[in-house]
């Protein structure tokens, strides 16, 4: 039951800034000032990283649920955008579920005292609504997170102090995740990551030791990491080595160097709690390793090339 439990859900998506190049941090303080008088915070170790000032979105509407219970919700939604390296863009939107304090509505200033908690009604199963939620994501009219943080993605791509014209072709990732914390007593977290259809990804964490702000960082991380591995993979399949010209498939990699490669970061920027986190994922499925062997890819495929150009230019 809601109560005994705490029930976070959120989503993540995760895009190419639409820029020819990386922007400078004054231009992500530009780009991200959705709100004014909001200051858009910024930290510049290990990487250039800008977030928005959060953002509220009213809701009064269905939740998702296994069992396909109507269960109905009422409250604000809490967003953030962000830039990366001057590079990549997120939009990330996520909910605590509580039970409401009365049977019916309250006024929009009892939901706005509570950024980011969706009160529902009646008696409702943590692990329904969990269950719902990755699996749909906020299908047939019941709430959907990611079209909340992708709305204000958009609005960051249409700013105009951005030229529109992106290095190379790639499509959003979502990353769906649940964090459920328990009743204190489990030996630590628990973590289950899954790769399902159309680009979305499903995440489940059990937090013994309840929810923290910190959780958000950690999906938001894990959602970047997960669209470069993603991205870096489409480039290489797009370059067709073994099939075009040496030149052709150079080409191709190039925007994978200039753009993507030194931005590979994990867990960088999270508190310490979640190194077994990410150590879990780095066993399986195993990020880094398969990155590390996508950049050798790519790097092995610019030496060779560049030693036929010095044969061919007779220097070799």
């Amino acid at each position: 039951m809601i109560g005994a439990h705490m029930l976070v859900m959120g989503e993540v998506r995760t895009g190419l800034l639409q820029n020819s190049g990386e922007i400078p941090e004054s231009l992500c303080q530009g780009v991200l000032g959705l709100l004014s008088g909001e200051r858009v915070r910024i930290s510049r170790r290990p990487i250039v990283y800008a977030v928005s000032p959060d953002q509220l979105t009213g809701v009064d509407c269905r939740l998702a649920s296994a069992s396909r219970t109507r269960v109905r919700g009422v409250g604000t939604v809490l967003s953030r955008t962000s830039v990366t390296g001057g590079r990549v863009l997120q939009g990330s939107s996520h909910i605590q579920v509580a039970r409401a304090e009365s049977d019916h509505r309250l006024s929009w200033s009892h939901y706005l005292a509570r950024p980011g908690v969706v009160e529902v009604f009646g008696k409702v199963r943590v692990p329904d609504l969990a269950d719902g939620f990755a699996d749909s994501g906020g299908s047939n009219d019941c709430l959907d997170l990611g079209s909340v943080g992708e709305r204000f993605m958009d609005v960051v791509q249409a700013s105009p102090l951005l030229d529109r014209k992106a290095p190379f072709r790639s499509a959003r990732t979502r990353l769906r995740w649940v964090a459920v914390a328990e009743e204190p007593g489990r030996e630590g977290p628990g973590i289950r990551f899954t790769l399902g259809r159309d680009r979305v990804r499903t995440l489940r964490l059990d937090l013994p030791d309840g929810f923290t702000p910190d959780v958000v960082d950690f999906c938001e991380d894990l959602a970047l990491h997960d669209w470069l591995l993603t991205t870096l993979l489409v480039i290489v399949e797009r370059a067709r080595v073994g099939t075009a010209t040496r030149a052709e498939v150079t080409a191709k990699l190039a925007p994978a160097v200039d753009h993507l490669l030194h931005l590979w970061m994990p867990a960088a920027r999270l508190d310490d709690d979640f190194a077994p986190l990410w150590e879990s994922l780095e066993r399986r499925p195993g990020f880094t390793r398969q990155w590390q062997s996508l950049v050798a890819r790519v790097r092995d495929q610019i030496a060779i090339n560049t030693l036929a150009l010095l044969r061919e230019a007779g220097g070799w």
